[in-house]
C-alpha cells in the first residue's frame, strides 16, 4: 500500500511539472510587427535622413527581414511638430527615431549642454563629452524619461548665413532678423547679440527669405548643398558656435519587448549607421579623416561635394573667424551661461568641462 502511494506521488509531481514550469511564466513567441515607425526631422537628401534610411536598411538586412523599420521624412508622423519627437517615442506613438537633440531640448534639459554658446569648438570636445561622463548622464536622462539611446549621430556644427552683410563682429549681427530652431535658449543667444530671432518652420523661412522679410538663418553645412542656401543668402560665417548631436534611438519599452539576438542586431547597426552618418556630416571639415572613413571603412564610390567651395563657387562670400573675433563673440554670450547653467545643471556642465580636458 505505501509503495503504491509513494509511486502515485512521483507520478503526480511528474505531470505538475510542465505546469509548474510553463504556466504564467512562459513567453509567448516573438511577433514583430509588419512595420516599425521612424521619425526623422529633415528629408532623405540630407546627411542625417541618409543616415537614418541607412541604418532601417541595415536592420532590415540583418534580421533577414524580420524587423522592417520605416523612415518618415520631414516628421511627417507628427504634422511637422518636431519638437514633440521625444514624447511621442517615449509613449509609443513612434517606434524609432533618428533626432536632433535640439528638437528635445525643451524637455531633456541637460542636451541644452550642447548648445551653450562657443562651448564646444571642435569635433574632438564634441566627442570626448559625448563618450564621457557627460555624455553617459545625458544618456541616462534620455532613458529615464522613455526613450533608449542607442547611437550617437550628427547634424554639425551650425553656422551663419544671411543676405545683408559680412559678419565678422558681435556688432554685424545686431539688427538682423534670423530664424532660429524653437529652443528658447537659441531665442537667447540672439537676442545677447542684438538680432532679432524669429522661430519658424523651415518651409516658411524659405519663404521668408525668398520675400525679404527674414535676413538669415542658422544651420550645419548640409543645408549649403540640399537647400542651396545661396540661392537666398550671399554671407556666411564659420563660427562653430553651436553643434547639435543626432539620437539613434527606439521606444524603451518596445525595447525590452525584443528577443536578445534581435537588440544585439539593432545595437550594432545603429553603432554602424551612427558612424557612416557622423563621417558624412564631418566630411572636408576634419581634414582627411571622415573623407578617408567614408573612402576605405564604407566603399563610397561617389563623395559628397566639398561645401564651401561649392558656395562659393555660386557667388557667397564665406568668413572665418580669427581667434580674436571668435573671442569678442565668446564675450558677448557670457550672459547665456549665467541663465542657462543652473537649468542645464552645474553638475552635468562640470563633467563635460572636465571632459574636453
Amino acid at each position: 500500500m505505501k509503495l503504491m502511494v509513494k509511486i502515485s506521488a512521483v507520478l503526480l509531481t511528474a505531470l505538475l511539472v510542465p505546469t509548474l514550469l510553463f504556466s504564467g511564466g512562459a513567453k509567448e513567441e516573438f511577433k514583430p510587427k509588419a512595420e516599425y515607425t521612424m521619425q526623422v526631422n529633415v528629408g532623405p537628401a540630407f546627411d542625417w535622413g541618409i543616415g537614418a534610411q541607412r541604418w532601417a536598411d541595415l536592420i532590415k538586412e540583418k534580421t533577414q527581414g524580420k524587423i522592417n523599420v520605416k523612415p518618415y521624412f520631414g516628421s511627417a508622423l507628427l504634422a511637422g511638430k518636431q519638437t514633440n519627437w521625444y514624447q511621442a517615442v517615449a509613449d509609443g506613438a513612434i517606434d524609432f527615431v533618428v533626432e536632433s537633440t535640439i528638437n528635445a531640448s525643451t524637455v531633456i534639459k541637460s542636451l541644452n549642454l550642447f548648445n551653450l554658446p562657443f562651448f564646444l569648438g571642435t569635433y574632438e570636445n564634441v566627442d570626448k563629452i559625448e563618450n564621457g561622463k557627460a555624455g553617459k548622464k545625458i544618456i541616462e536622462d534620455l532613458e529615464k524619461g522613455g526613450v533608449k539611446f542607442l547611437a550617437w549621430g550628427e547634424n554639425g556644427f551650425r553656422q551663419l548665413t544671411n543676405s545683408k552683410r559680412e559678419v565678422k563682429t558681435p556688432k554685424d549681427v545686431a539688427g538682423l532678423k534670423i530664424r532660429v530652431v524653437g529652443s528658447p535658449l537659441f531665442i537667447d543667444i540672439f537676442k545677447q547679440l542684438g538680432a532679432d530671432p524669429v522661430n519658424m518652420n523651415w518651409a516658411d523661412a524659405v519663404t521668408a527669405f525668398q520675400q525679404g522679410v527674414v535676413d538669415g538663418q542658422e544651420n550645419p553645412k548640409s543645408v549649403l548643398t540640399v537647400v542651396k542656401i545661396w540661392e537666398y543668402h550671399k554671407y556666411m560665417t564659420n563660427w562653430n558656435y553651436v553643434l547639435d548631436p543626432l539620437i539613434f534611438g527606439l521606444n524603451l519599452k518596445l525595447w525590452e519587448k525584443f528577443p536578445q539576438d534581435i537588440k544585439k542586431t539593432i545595437q550594432e547597426t545603429a553603432l554602424e549607421a551612427a558612424e557612416y552618418q557622423k563621417a558624412l556630416a564631418r566630411a572636408y571639415l576634419d581634414g582627411d579623416k571622415s573623407l578617408n572613413l567614408l573612402k576605405t571603412k564604407f566603399q563610397v564610390k561617389e563623395l559628397p561635394p566639398e561645401p564651401f567651395k561649392l558656395a562659393k563657387e555660386k557667388g557667397m562670400v564665406i568668413t572665418d573667424l580669427t581667434p580674436a573675433q571668435l573671442q569678442a563673440f565668446k564675450d558677448a554670450t557670457k550672459p547665456i551661461y549665467d541663465k542657462w547653467i543652473p537649468q542645464i545643471g552645474k553638475e552635468l556642465y562640470d563633467l563635460a568641462v572636465a571632459d574636453m580636458k
